[in-house]
């Protein structure tokens, strides 16, 4: 804030310097000066008067902006006029307002929090200025500092205290990064001890903060060293020792000023080394959260399937209403007058023929000339000519197109009320209702789709405008007016003189005596954003003019300036409608010139001696910025200056700040008349006049904490948190007044306590137009006494308006029902939260003062939304900074915590009609994401304090009572098993060979031309074949390369594309005795990524040879691969192209089919490389299983569209061909990115029966060729020919995807019924496989039956339960069954914990036996120790001798109604997820799908996401499709999302762009691999949000 130093002082400046800084001070205000220019002026203009500030530091003094006092004002000074008036916003805040944010800034501590990262290009405008620390001198820093050094030194209470913990801004430098940004900090209050200077005036001048900075400043100069202490990771232990975190730099642009930085480099969990920027940031973000919640929450969470939202439970202390039950208050009698007007056509018939020259209205243009005075007797004969053409000119077939009691909507742009009155009056005069609407400026007007509504709804048919406006509205193509969305189909009247007829001597209007029937409708828009309208009734309208001008003591011919709108409310009842009555003259002052003139309604105050004016806060306020170049103005010919919007909380700084500056010129203080009205009751209560001798104004000083529990209290202890309030004067004549509770039954509330204002009397509005049940509720409410009587026989009127009766039967508002905000239980009003924010320093920052503040509903309590439009000039810094004080003076003042505070740019946010913001739109936009905010804050952390209790895990119980739990319940224990394989009697011919290449061998000779294999390329065509004896002859020339080079049980890496080669070789080192390795080989666009994986297998597996292609054996020593790794130390690497035909000498016979056959090696999601070993054993247990459950003999065509490197993938290209003797159709994958139909059209060519793809390939058809259904059916793509389609998974299946693909591929003749989905894991590659379920094999019954799906409840499995729930219950998820179990398989589920068995429908870790277990890891890269045991498991109980294999993931086994192929029950396997993945959080496991999934649906430019931890942190990614605009939108809708659905508070929000968060090949999401990039800073992000 910049007042002048201190009233003291600003009195000894001379009157032309006061002038000079009022300049400056508006021309900064309205940008056309900049802060630095503005503060060099300053300095200027004070410089020579500076040491008359006793002794005050210069550089302090003028550039620190210290709030001062402003309350010493001097009396009877004229000159000391309030400086708060020097923003040119439409509100305002009072000195006091000012004074107590700054102190509650100074009390608090200020946090060091994160500021947001941003991209370079999501910057708004970046300014020079973010090099320069706030809140410190801006003189020379080593002379800025020496000084304060010398100061300091004399201060004594750091002696003895040790090191206080200071946290220094150090002068930031702009970084090299790409995410421009860095650790925030602003200066923290020390200790919060107090500071004892020397100079006990400096310390009044001086606020904590300056202080602050100043004592960092000097002990960062004097005392630190240079050793940082490393962010604490570990846990959240407060430090005592100085710890002082630096912002890291980056290759530095720009000379750092000052202190040596240094980079930290820490190394995360896993002992990647990360770069501390992003870790120091979220290591400030932690220290902030240490803070304890302000409410403690209670222990009371049961451990329940219910996860116990807590409720708020009112605070015993809180301040309870202790007054008297109010008794309602009645105004004074509407007085008596002889000859008043029996209606308003009657009055103005009477003035229209009696005094036809008197002047009625006078228009003004945008230079504020006169354009037009409409006289009385113009406006009888105008609106006369208007009637008579209305109801008998207008017709539609031979009909009249309106009869009396029709509305009629009046479309007058605000410059032009002479058309309005003549047609408001025309109207009137027909018995027509008119419907004041806005001129819908385009046709997706904030709000304009609303009033089509009402248009709609009122039955409106024609519109009345003018020949300007009509032409200025959009057109549609036949040159007519465009309809507007959602309106009615409208035709449109010009009310100009050509189009309007003089009516025949004999016709006349009927003039009759006002009625109840309706005289017009005044349009509302609610808070929700729709549009009500209220209708007022000819006595009603009457009654209100005659109430007002006994009020306001109107006489005749009165002259009367108007400033509001003409069209509804306050300017419609005085400047329309009371003039007429008493035919006043009214000059009306458009909107648009009082922009570009405010001081235009004063001018005209002086030049037409008007008697009243009738404005708003905004009115008085803007005209004091400009008052200044007018000497001459006069106000002393006021008798009442009525304040419209006198109930704001800002009124009442402007009318004070007004007075002080125009009492000199004429203004006497007492004229000043704020009023309270609302569009259902009208004026409620008025000030009188003072010629009226009524009781003196009051001034309530109210404590908010009282108000906010709905109580009056007057004294407070706080003095920072109090809203000063006026009255609005005493009830309107002939009203009855009272106050209720807002909610529930109407009760009458105490004298001290605050409620809604209710009006019973003949001149509020009667309904709103069409709304029975609405209007039944706010026009006809019978409040009743404590004892439930009824005070009155007459209804009342709600006002919305909520306040209190005080002292001498004076009425106060505090608040409106619109913008009553209830945060657990307190209830505060946006007005106040917005006068606070405003108070933090708006000249600098808010632009005019925009700011909307409204609630949002999210996890059962309201939470509060600030969106404030910034200046265009302002820096990040800037932005930053004010957004943390804002919450902090929020925090202090109304003892509420902001949710989310969003700053967008000036001008973007939607405008009300006269230029206010639109606040429902604000928050429909908000809501759905289309804001485009430019900076974000959350702070869920602070604010949301209802979250279920952490859950506690309960003492597991003993194995015996397990056991007879299970028997005495009646539960079965839940394991299953597929066919025994030993039972199956089939012809098969592969089982007699022990090894599978001697199956090779076998088919070689037996089916030599029989073809095997079949590879495709991207044109569709094939690529290369082999058949039984071709693949055996180039497996030979392999064996030979190798016999001799290398030794038995070697193992050789196998680096080849999807194809041929692979499986040759494969076989080739079968038959030398060497072990082979399948590894994708590198992509040569991405080494940097892939090579490194491929060198670590190679490694890790031991391989001591390398086979490969020519071009890959290019690639593995290429210039660019020496970047990624060191080429030299490959093993020997052999190109396979060009081998030798030559036979190998013998074939190797392994001693034992124990032995080691393969090495699968795959990287999990979790980032961990893990190999399998398979034995020869098991690999022929795999091949028989998968031919008996997929029943795959040498007829048979499957086409495999999978990567060939590992687990089931590699099984089916490599193994089940060779073993079944079935031809493999092979679509390698990656051909899928410039053929997406490749798969499918080969499954329709080969009319192939069974298929297999992963999740990825499936991803990309449906992707892809989702909209070319149309175009493949004309290619004749047929898929009626698929019986089974499996994908393969180590995940839970994917239900949407899967269900997406066959709604999409339905149209080719897919069955719905084909898709299905398989599991294995590491420790067993095939699980379950879902068989053919289609055709004659379904009917001969060996085919299982169809997958199931279960709905489960999320929040049950987060405590590791299952409770299976309805379809469509909330928080329910869909899981599909894995398909049916294989032969010789048998799972079981056990308890993760204490590895006993489970029951039906329990959740546990999968455990699975079979002869097709690998036999163990042959290493796990990364976590050895913890796999130990997942091979060789026995239960703790039950049936102990079993070996199992651990597969890591989470599941249940449920027993369906089913029956299986052998007339058994039907048990479903469900996997739920991997355990390695899940996050524990608060105590619950949660995975990360889930959350992912809630984060996906809530906004639609995400289009993927990923979540993880970090020190106890929720990090969510979200990768962006859409404009950088919309980046800042997702961080309130991810917040809110995972919230609602799954109670946890997101920590970290990262925009990043398409295809950042790196995905395997089986289409899985390496999320680990994402956490290393995010913390090391490499994934350059959009936005990164902290959130608080």
């Amino acid at each position: 804030m910049m007042l002048e130093p201190t009233p003291a002082v600003a009195m000894t400046l001379p009157a032309e310097v006061r002038e000079k800084l009022a300049e400056l001070e508006l021309e900064l205000s309205e940008g056309d000066i900049t802060q630095k220019g503005y503060e060099k002026k300053r300095g200027k203009l004070l410089a020579p008067y500076i040491p008359q500030i006793q002794g005050v530091d210069p550089s302090l003094q003028i550039d620190n902006r210290i709030q001062a006092s402003s309350q010493a004002v001097l009396p009877g000074s004229k000159h000391n006029k309030s400086r708060a008036a020097n923003t040119r916003d439409e509100r305002f805040r009072s000195d006091l307002h000012t004074e107590a944010v700054q102190a509650a800034l100074a009390k608090y501590k200020e946090r060091k929090m994160p500021m947001p990262s941003k991209r370079r290009s999501v910057l708004v405008q970046s300014s020079v200025e973010a090099c320069t620390p706030p809140d410190t001198s801006s003189a020379s820093e080593d002379e800025g500092s020496l000084r304060r050094q010398g100061r300091l030194a004399t201060s004594t209470p750091y002696q003895g205290h040790g090191h206080p913990a200071v946290e220094h801004w150090f002068n930031r430098v702009i970084q090299g990064s790409s995410t421009s940004s860095s650790a925030s900090s602003t200066s923290s209050h020390p200790g919060g001890r107090s500071v004892t200077t020397t100079n006990t005036t400096s310390h009044a001048a001086l606020n904590a903060n300056a202080a602050a900075t100043a004592l960092a400043d000097f002990m960062a100069h004097t005392q630190l060293d240079n050793h940082s202490a490393p962010p604490d990771v570990t846990g959240l232990s407060e430090r005592s020792s100085l710890h002082t975190e630096r912002p890291q730099v980056a290759s530095v642009r720009g000379v750092s000023r000052g202190y040596n930085h240094h980079i930290s480099v820490m190394e995360t969990a896993d002992g990647v080394p990360v770069n501390s920027r992003v870790s120091s940031k979220i290591q400030q973000l932690l220290n902030t959260l240490k803070r304890p919640k302000r409410p403690p929450l209670r222990e009371f969470f049961v451990d329940d399937f219910e996860e116990l939202l807590d409720v708020q439970q009112p605070d015993p202390n809180q301040p309870k209403p202790e007054g008297q039950h109010m008794s309602a208050l009645e105004g004074e009698p509407l007085g008596v007058v002889n000859n008043w007007p029996p209606s308003l056509p009657a009055a103005l018939q009477r003035w229209g023929t009696t005094q036809p020259k008197s002047p009625c209205l006078t228009g003004l243009d945008n230079a504020g000339k006169p354009v037009y005075t409409l006289t009385y007797g113009k406006l009888w004969t105008r609106s006369q000519k208007l009637a008579y053409t209305l109801l008998n000119k207008l017709s539609t077939r031979n009909e009249p197109l309106l009869v009396p009691g029709d509305r009629v909507a009046l479309v007058f742009p605000n410059n032009d009320p002479v058309m309005f009155m003549v047609a408001f009056y025309g109207c009137l005069l027909a018995e027509l209702v008119p419907v004041p609407i806005e001129v819908p400026l385009t046709r997706k007007d904030a709000g304009s789709q609303q009033i089509g509504f009402l248009l709609g709804s009122c039955g409106v048919t024609l519109a009345l405008t003018t020949d300007a406006c009509q032409k200025g509205l959009p057109k549609a193509q036949t040159g007519e007016v465009a309809t507007f969305k959602g309106w009615p189909r409208l035709l449109w009247f010009v009310t100009d003189g050509k189009h309007v007829v003089k009516p025949p001597k004999d016709w006349h209007p009927p003039i009759r005596e006002a009625s109840n029937d309706i005289a017009y409708i005044e349009y509302k828009t609610s808070k929700e954003g729709s549009t009500m309208g209220i209708t007022v009734s000819h006595s009603a309208m009457l009654a209100h003019s005659h109430a007002l001008t006994q009020a306001c003591g109107y006489t005749e011919a009165e002259t009367i300036t108007n400033v509001l709108d003409f069209k509804k409310e306050a300017g419609l009842w005085h400047g329309v409608l009371t003039s007429v009555m008493n035919r006043m003259h009214v000059i009306s002052i458009p909107y648009s010139l009082m922009k570009v003139n405010p001081l235009s309604w004063i001018q005209k105050v002086h030049t037409y001696k008007a008697r009243v004016a009738v404005v708003k806060s905004r009115d008085m306020h803007w005209s004091l910025l400009a008052q200044k170049d007018q000497r001459d103005i006069s106000l002393s010919s006021l008798r009442m200056l009525i304040v419209a919007d006198g109930a704001n909380p800002w009124s009442i700084s402007s009318c004070d700040a007004f007075l002080n500056v125009f009492q000199a010129r004429g203004l006497r203080p007492e004229v000043i008349c704020p009023c309270a009205s609302s569009s259902e009751a009208m004026t409620v209560a008025i000030r009188r006049p003072p010629e009226m001798g009524v009781p003196p104004p009051g001034k309530a000083v109210l404590s908010m904490g009282g108000l906010s529990h709905s109580v009056i209290r007057v004294d407070t202890e706080e003095k920072l948190s109090v809203l000063t309030v006026q009255d609005v004067g005493q009830v309107m004549p002939g009203a009855l007044v009272c106050v209720v509770r807002v909610e529930g039954t109407p009760y009458l509330c105490q004298t001290d306590e605050v409620g809604e204002i209710c009006v019973s009397s003949g001149s509020t509005g009667i309904a709103y137009y069409g709304l029975p049940g609405m209007t039944k509720n706010i026009f006809e409410t019978i409040p009743v006494t404590s004892s439930g009587i009824p005070i009155s026989d007459r209804p009342f009127t709600r006002t919305s308006l909520l306040g209190f009766v005080g002292p001498d039967s004076l009425v106060f508002v505090v608040g409106k029902m619109d913008g009553l905000m209830v945060v657990s239980g307190r209830r505060h009003n946006a007005d106040d939260v917005v006068a606070t924010a405003l108070a933090v320093e708006p000249m600098k920052f808010v632009y005019r003062g925009r700011i909307a503040v409204f609630s949002v509903s999210v996890l059962h309590d309201e939470r509060i939304i600030v969106v404030a439009e910034q200046r265009p000039d302002a820096s990040e810094e800037d932005s930053f900074q004010w957004m943390s004080r804002v919450l902090q003076a929020i925090d202090s003042i109304h003892q509420v915590g902001v949710y989310c505070l969003a700053l967008v740019p000036a001008n973007t946010l939607p405008k009300a009609p006269l230029g206010g913001i639109h606040i429902s739109e604000t928050k429909q936009r908000f809501l759905e994401g289309a804001l485009h905010p430019c900076n974000v804050l959350m702070c869920p952390h602070t604010c949301v304090t209802n979250l279920p209790k952490p859950r506690q895990k309960q003492p597991e119980v003993g194995p015996a009572s397990m056991i007879v739990g299970n028997l005495v319940a009646g539960k079965r224990i839940a394991q299953a098993c597929g066919r025994d394989v030993a039972q199956l009697e089939d012809n098969d011919q592969a089982r007699k060979f022990l090894y599978i290449q001697d199956v090779l061998q076998w088919r070689a000779q037996a089916t030599p031309d029989h073809p095997l294999f079949l590879v495709l390329n991207a044109k569709g065509t094939v690529a290369s074949t082999a058949s039984c004896l071709q693949l055996h002859k180039r497996a030979e020339r392999v064996a030979a390369a190798l016999i001799g080079r290398l030794n038995t049980g070697d193992h050789v890496a196998l680096v080849y594309p999807p194809g041929i080669d692979l499986i040759a070789t494969f076989y080739g080192c079968l038959y030398a005795g060497c072990v082979p390795v399948t590894v994708r080989p590198p992509h040569p666009q991405n080494l940097a990524t892939t090579l490194p994986t491929v060198k670590m297998i190679v490694e890790v597996s031991k391989s001591v040879c390398i086979l490969t292609t020519q071009t890959i054996m290019k690639l593995l020593k290429s210039k660019e691969a020496a970047a990624a790794v060191d080429v030299k130390s490959w093993p020997m690497v052999l190109d396979t192209d060009d081998l030798p035909r030559k036979k190998s000498p013998q074939m190797y016979k392994p001693p034992t089919p124990e032995m080691l056959a393969y090495l699968d090696f795959s990287v999990s999601t979790t980032g961990i490389l893990a190999g399998v070993k398979m034995s020869h054993t098991a690999t022929s247990a795999l091949c028989r299983s998968i031919k008996l459950q997929c029943e795959l003999y040498p007829s048979r065509q499957i086409a495999i569209c999978l990567d060939p490197y590992c687990g089931l993938g590699f099984a089916l290209w490599c193994l089940c061909s060779v073993y079944s003797g079935h031809q493999s159709i092979l679509v390698p994958p990656l051909e899928l990115e410039s053929n997406a139909s490749l798969w499918l059209a080969a499954v329709s060519q080969y009319k192939v029966r069974v298929t297999f793809c992963s999740y990825s390939v499936m991803e990309m058809c449906t992707k892809g060729l989702g909209s070319q259904t149309e175009a493949l059916r004309l290619r004749n793509v047929n898929l009626s020919c698929v019986r089974t389609c499996m994908v393969v998974a180590e995940e839970r299946p994917r239900i949407a995807l899967t269900q997406t693909f066959s709604k999409i591929f339905k149209d080719l003749g897919l069955s719905p019924r084909a898709v299905s989905t398989t599991f294995g894991c590491r420790v067993n590659v095939a699980i379950c496989l879902q068989p053919n379920r289609l055709g004659k094999l379904a009917e001969q019954g060996t085919a299982g039956p169809d997958p199931t799906t279960v709905y489960v409840d999320m929040r049950a499995l987060r405590h590791d339960r299952v409770r299976l729930v309805e379809r469509g219950s909330p928080h329910s998820l869909p899981l599909m069954e894995s398909g049916k179990i294989l032969p010789g398989v048998k799972v079981i589920i056990a308890n993760t914990e204490t590895k006993g068995p489970l029951g039906d429908s329990h959740l546990g870790e999968i455990w699975v036996s079979s002869p097709h277990n690998a036999t163990g890891y042959y290493t796990v890269y990364g976590e050895e120790a913890l796999h130990a045991d997942h091979f060789n498991t026995k239960l703790s109980f039950g049936d102990t001798q079993t070996v199992w294999a651990r597969t890591g993931y989470l599941g249940f086994l449920r027993r369906t109604d089913l029956t299986d192929a052998s007339g058994e029950r039907h048990d479903a396997l469900y996997v739920v997820g991997s355990l390695d993945e899940t996050l524990e959080l608060r105590g619950m496991r949660y995975h990360p799908i889930d959350i992912e999934t809630s984060v996906i649906r809530s906004h639609k430019s995400i289009a993927e996401c990923a979540v993880f931890t970090w020190t106890n942190l929720l990090v969510v990614v979200v990768e962006l499709e859409g404009s950088e605009q919309e980046a800042l939108d997702l961080v309130a809708l991810v917040t809110n999302v995972v919230l609602e659905e799954h109670y946890l508070i997101v920590g970290v929000v990262v925009v990043v762009d398409p295809g950042v968060i790196p995905i395997n090949s089986r289409g899985e999401k390496q999320r680990m691999h994402l956490r290393d990039g995010f913390l090391a800073d490499q994934l350059d992000p959009i936005y990164v949000a902290y959130n608080m």
